[in-house]
């Protein structure tokens, strides 16, 4: 990494959906009663809206909520050369604590590719024409195609019969997308690895051993796979990822501490900004950042949670991040919420007020500790 981050404050990405989104997207998915080019319109004035709204909070890194997508990976994965999305009876859908995702689900039916006109290399640009500041596009990492598409919804008999051939194949569709993002303008390109996290949690694991996979490989594997898809970038961009344990509604899918994979994830990715979920016990201790090596790596420790309303106070977070520089030098760390607000459209149990008060946190803090956002 050759450049500075380019804030202390940040956030993941996705913003809570405005109603009149929500009910254009009724309109035109459901109903039928509504065009894509009206929906369109909807979206660009909320998306408008919700970057000035994090201007105006101070933030310098923007993005534009996912305002457009349905999920926070599908969405993206949908537009990929050789994926589909393909919808089952709700019996089907993934569990959460306590819900259920909607049944999505992805199928591959030719050998992967990224797309010249993917969709959401104009949802940068429209971003990027907005704003005043640093835009900002998340993406889903490429290991959330491999762990999240069963191997009975792979036609693809190259991918079935070895799985090598699967990895290289995304490997070179994320090297393309990362290409075509740079050339739309992009220096800050996010993608959100949460599986690392996933495959810390036993029930988790035992279900990748269950599909044939040993979980550990997998991990050093996920991390081959991302340092191959970024290690050609330009020296001007940045990449930052995200790791969680779900997020549906204020609800989770794992538990586990980052123990088993921050080695890998830190030292093996080529990743320069890390965002990583620690609103909970859920996430383990600030230990695991101790193999952030010296140097201009950063790390956001996510101490502000995005699933409930209540707000945390500026003492609170400065205590634990002054826990985390037992670990990690403090020249090494931001702020940033835990996820994001809506990794689907649904969003979290919050209003849009409560999600307005912690993105004034996130940068009080950073200003708190650091001088500055």
């Amino acid at each position: 990494m050759t450049a500075l981050p380019p804030s202390r404050a940040d956030h993941v990405g996705s913003l809570l959906r405005p109603a009149a989104v929500k009910e254009a997207r009724q309109r035109v998915f459901q109903d039928k009663t509504l065009t894509p080019d009206a929906l369109k319109a909807i979206e660009d004035e909320a998306i408008t809206a919700v970057i000035r709204l994090q201007e105006e909070v101070g933030l310098k890194v923007v993005t534009d909520g996912e305002i457009r997508r349905s999920f926070w990976h599908y969405d993206f994965m949908g537009g990929l050369t050789g994926l589909d999305l393909v919808e089952r009876s709700p019996e089907e859908g993934m569990p959460f604590h306590g819900v259920t995702l909607r049944p999505v689900f992805p199928t591959i039916s030719e050998r992967l590719a990224f797309p010249d006109d993917h969709p959401m290399l104009d949802h940068f640009r429209f971003v990027a024409a907005t704003t005043t500041v640093t835009p900002k596009i998340s993406i889903p990492g490429p290991s959330c195609c491999h762990f999240r598409t069963a191997k009975a919804d792979i036609a693809v008999p190259e991918y079935v019969n070895d799985p090598e051939v699967f990895f290289a194949d995304l490997a070179q569709t994320y090297a393309t997308a990362v290409r075509k993002f740079y050339e739309a303008g992009c220096r800050y390109l996010q993608m959100d690895d949460i599986f690392f996290a996933y495959l810390c949690d036993p029930k988790h694991r035992q279900q990748k051993e269950q599909e044939g996979f040993d979980p550990d490989w997998l991990i050093g594997k996920y991390a081959e796979v991302m340092q191959a898809a970024i290690k050609d970038r330009p020296d001007d961009m940045l990449i930052g990822m995200h790791l969680c344990r779900g997020n549906y509604r204020s609800t989770w899918a794992a538990d586990g501490a980052y123990d088993l994979v921050a080695d890998t994830v830190f030292n093996r990715t080529g990743v320069d900004l890390f965002f990583m979920e620690y609103d909970t016990d859920r996430a383990g201790g600030l230990d695991a950042l101790r193999f952030l090596a010296k140097g201009t790596q950063r790390v956001y420790p996510g101490f502000i949670t995005t699933k409930t309303p209540e707000l945390e106070s500026v003492d609170a977070l400065k205590r634990k991040v002054d826990e985390a520089a037992t670990y990690v030098d403090l020249d090494q760390m931001g702020i940033a919420p835990q996820c994001g607000f809506a990794s689907t459209e649904e969003g979290n149990a919050l209003t849009e007020d409560d999600q307005k008060r912690k993105l004034e946190l996130v940068v009080k803090t950073a200003e708190a500790i650091w001088g500055s956002a």
